[in-house]
This record gives C-alpha cells, sequence and structure tokens, in this order.
C-alpha cells in the first residue's frame, strides 16, 4: 500500500518452535527495544498514457503508496538479562518487536515482497528462537496467574460457598455459537476461502502474500506484486486455512491495475468463491474486516472502517517496473506486509476490495515499516473487471484518454505535458484528447464530478471505468475553463 504499497515482497516467517509441556523456571526477561525497520524506496512510472517520472512524494494524497509486501518479523537481540529477583516474579513479558513495512514508506507508495532467507540463514534461526522463548514467557506468566486466580477461587468456594453473590454462565465453550453478522461469524465463514500465497522466484527469493477464491474452477484473485517475482520461472503455492497446500500458476497480471489472477494446478472439489459486493455502494464509516497474513501470520482477522473512498494512489513494486494507479478505499483496519491481495470485507462478508498498499513514517534499516492505521484497497468492481479480462484473454486492457500527462504533485490539476516519451507527441494523433481538442499544456482539473489535482489522480480515475466508456473533462487553457465529452480508448497489455 503503498500498495496492503498494502508491494509485497519479504522474508517468509519460519514456524516457532512448539512450547515445552512444563512451563520452564522463571526465567531473566529480555529487555530492550527493537531495532525500528525503514520503508521500502518508492519509484515513479507511466502506465495507461505515457508519463513523466513522479515529483518525489511529499503529499500523502498524490504521493505513491507503499505495496503491502510480505516479510517475516525481524528481532533485535535482547541485552544482557536481569536476575529473577531484581525484575520481579511473574517476570515481564518479551519486549515485542516493533514491525516495519517496506510498503514504500515515507509517503504512500507501493513496495514489493521482501527478500526471502534461505533456510539456515542464522538470522531466521534466531528469530524463530526468539519467537519461541516470547511464547513460553508468555505462557509461563499466563500459567502461573492461571493457577493462582483458579486456587484462590477454589479456596474461597471451599470456604464461604453458601455466601457466593456471583452467578456462573450455563453451558460450556463449545456450546457457544457466534451470529453470522458478527465478526467472528464472517471470519468463520471467509477463512476457508482465503489463502496464504508463496512465491519464490528461480533464485529462491520471494515472499509471502495472500489471496481468495475468485471461482469454483479454481481462480485465485491476489495483486500482482505478491507474484510478480514468480510469474516467468518460479513457484506459487496457495495454502488454505485448513492446511493443505496447492500448486499455482498464473493466469495473467495486470501491473497498472496491481491485480493478478492465478489457477490451483489441481483444484479441491467444493471450492467457495467469496461473494464480491458493490465497492461502489460503500460508504465512509461502513465496517471492514481484512484477512490476510501479515509478516507470515496466515489466518489473520483485523477490523476496522471505511475511512475515505476515491483516494488518489499511486505506488510501485520496487522493481523498477511500471507504477500502478487507484482510486483507493481507505480503511483503517490493520494492513501489514502479508496482506496484500487479501479480502477487504463488509460488515455482511461481501469482498469490497483488494487490500494493496499502506502508507508508512519513515524509517531505518531493512525491515519493512508496519500499518499505522492508513491501509488502501482496490474497489472490488474494479479488480472484478480486470479479472474477467485475464481469465478471458490473459492480458490486461486499460482506458486511456491518448494523452501525456505530468506526474507532478500539486499542479492544480493533470497538466498535459509538452512531450510524450521518446521524444513522441504528447497528445496521440487522432487518439480520444486530440478528438475532444485537447492540447499539450491544457490543465485538466475534473474528471467528471471528481476534482483532478494531479496527474496520478487522473489515472486512477480513468481506470476505474472501461474502453469505449464516455466522460466529462473540464480543463483550463491561458485561464479560460472549458469541459469537453471524451470517449475512451484503449491499450492492451502493460508494454
Amino acid at each position: 500500500m503503498s500498495t496492503e504499497n498494502e508491494g509485497n515482497e519479504g522474508t517468509a516467517a519460519e514456524a516457532a518452535p512448539s512450547v515445552p509441556s512444563a512451563p520452564p523456571v522463571p526465567a531473566d526477561a529480555p529487555q530492550g527495544p527493537p531495532e525500528s525497520a525503514p520503508a521500502v524506496p518508492t519509484y515513479p512510472d507511466a502506465t495507461a498514457t505515457q508519463q513523466q517520472p513522479a515529483a518525489s512524494a511529499q503529499d500523502p494524497e498524490t504521493a505513491p503508496m507503499a505495496l503491502v509486501p510480505a516479510a517475516a518479523p525481524q528481532y533485535a537481540p535482547p541485552p544482557a538479562p536481569q536476575s529473577a529477583a531484581d525484575a520481579g516474579w511473574p517476570p515481564p513479558p518479551p519486549a515485542v518487536p516493533a514491525y516495519a513495512h517496506g510498503a514504500q514508506g515515507g509517503g504512500p507508495a507501493w513496495g514489493p515482497p521482501g527478500q526471502q532467507h534461505t533456510a539456515d540463514a542464522p538470522r531466521k534461526r534466531g528469530a524463530g528462537g526468539l519467537v519461541a522463548a516470547v511464547v513460553v514467557a508468555a505462557l509461563v506468566a499466563g500459567g502461573v496467574g492461571g493457577a493462582l486466580g483458579f486456587w484462590a477461587a477454589d479456596s474461597n468456594n471451599g470456604s464461604d460457598a453458601s455466601g457466593s453473590t456471583t452467578v456462573s454462565a450455563s453451558g460450556t465453550p463449545q456450546d457457544l455459537k457466534r451470529d453470522p453478522g458478527t465478526v467472528a461469524g464472517v471470519a468463520a465463514k471467509a477463512l476457508p476461502s482465503v489463502v496464504t500465497i508463496d512465491a519464490q522466484s528461480g533464485d529462491g527469493e520471494g515472499g509471502t502474500g495472500t489471496g481468495f477464491v475468485y471461482d469454483k474452477e479454481g481462480h485465485i484473485l491476489t495483486n500482482n506484486h505478491v507474484v510478480a517475482s514468480a510469474a516467468d520461472s518460479g513457484q506459487l503455492t496457495a495454502t488454505f486455512s485448513n492446511g493443505k497446500k496447492y500448486d499455482a500458476e498464473v493466469v495473467g497480471r495486470a501491473q497498472g491495475y496491481d491485480v493478478a489472477v492465478l489457477k490451483l494446478k489441481n483444484p479441491p472439489q467444493g471450492l467457495t468463491p467469496l461473494p464480491l459486493g458493490n465497492s461502489d455502494q460503500v460508504a465512509v464509516g461502513d465496517s471492514t474486516i481484512a484477512i490476510g497474513a501479515p509478516f507470515g501470520l496466515s489466518n489473520t482477522v483485523t477490523t476496522g472502517i471505511i475511512s475515505a473512498k476515491n483516494r488518489p494512489v499511486a505506488s510501485g513494486d520496487g522493481s523498477g517496473g511500471s507504477n500502478s494507479y487507484m482510486s483507493a478505499l481507505q480503511t483503517d483496519a490493520s494492513i501489514n506486509p502479508g496482506n496484500s491481495g487479501g479480502p477487504l470485507l463488509s460488515a455482511g462478508g461481501a469482498v469490497i476490495g483488494i487490500n494493496s498498499a499502506i502508507q508508512s513514517t519513515g524509517s531505518t534499516g531493512q525491515s519493512q515499516a508496519g500499518s499505522i492505521g492508513l491501509g488502501f484497497a482496490i474497489p472490488i468492481n474494479q479488480a472484478k473487471n480486470v479479472a474477467q479480462q485475464l481469465i478471458k484473454t490473459g492480458q490486461p486492457v486499460y482506458p486511456v484518454i491518448g494523452a501525456t500527462v505530468t506526474m507532478d504533485e500539486k499542479t492544480g490539476g493533470a497538466v498535459i505535458s509538452d512531450q510524450g516519451a521518446g521524444g513522441t507527441e504528447a497528445v496521440s494523433k487522432d487518439g480520444p484528447a486530440a478528438r475532444a481538442g485537447l492540447r499539450a499544456g491544457d490543465v485538466i482539473t475534473k474528471f467528471n464530478d471528481t476534482v483532478v489535482d494531479s496527474g496520478p489522480t487522473l489515472i486512477g480515475e480513468i481506470w476505474t471505468h472501461k474502453p469505449g466508456d464516455k466522460v466529462e473533462l473540464t480543463y483550463k487553457r491561458d485561464g479560460k475553463t472549458s469541459t469537453v465529452e471524451v470517449t475512451l480508448g484503449e491499450r492492451k497489455g502493460d508494454s
């Protein structure tokens, strides 16, 4: 998210060792804060029409967003231990590691999956050990507290059972049921249709992302930046919430939209596609539920609301490829590296978006930045159109106006460049913009009823439509404002 850029390469987290059957003797608690981690740098690029490189991102509403890469958390080594006597008993829980997200931080920017360590990497073994230590320490503290609580309750019941003023709940936890409309009910129904995607390139690099069942034929919908590293010669697997893993292959992907469709090679019987909602009918304040694998933690459910609609988001995959643009749904549901490609659900359990990017604060080092409550999702109405095209032809189709606009921010609109890429004309001859009378230097300020403040905003709005749609463009020329109707053209493929 930037582009859960929700990008998406990261180091896949190793499974934590199992917890010992008996709690250990109170040990020294690790002290000290975890290392901070940086954001993956953004990069400019142009799609849909030829664009000039983007200026440095300073405005969070127009700057490149960070893709939501997937990476295993990295922990700082603990300082010298403190004795249990000094620390007191029970010992304090270990410091919680601060995750960082390479979502192209600073300004919003999408980022690719982080680099995965090899199986024998010392850092990964160290991280796994610390995870185990954290789990063990937590269980020790929790176990002791639980034991003391049980002893106190039992003692009270034995000494003065008749004087109790409490009322016990009837039934057992197994008998409790969650209503379908609750978060628990929605999650229970949706989780079996969400997969954790592991993408490994030919050289062993890759990361973890998320996807969900699109149809009964075994198509999986996700982000392009989740699978880009393994699209050509790598290996893709999809693991369901029940632990069953299936090999997958890329059916088609659209860099500009940041959408990709996979197909399970041997899909199981009885696949249940997630129901698709109508993202146009979403309102600010609506409840949201995000499902994904943040930092490799599969089947994670977080909640929030729709914070804003039609948020212009530009993001890059971190590899120097094309930028992606969207008129995004903004949510405060916690989205982190690994959530990319996962569903953003309505309170009723319908998919309203694909988590793709996050806004992150600046950081240092090599770790990826995490959620600060600013996540962005591709509206499902747009993603559905792209998915249908990819399944049908294997390549994306983009609507265009046939003009090159600058990527400068805070220009008061989308400025048509003086010259296109490679010295070509900024306004394509006989293209939609030329037929409408637009010229180099014109500043497009509105797309239908939406205010346009920059080139990325204009592209994001154009790409919510289809080739052949008629739209109205308002522009300024020599201080005069005019409005023209433009019939959108098309461009096939990402090249």
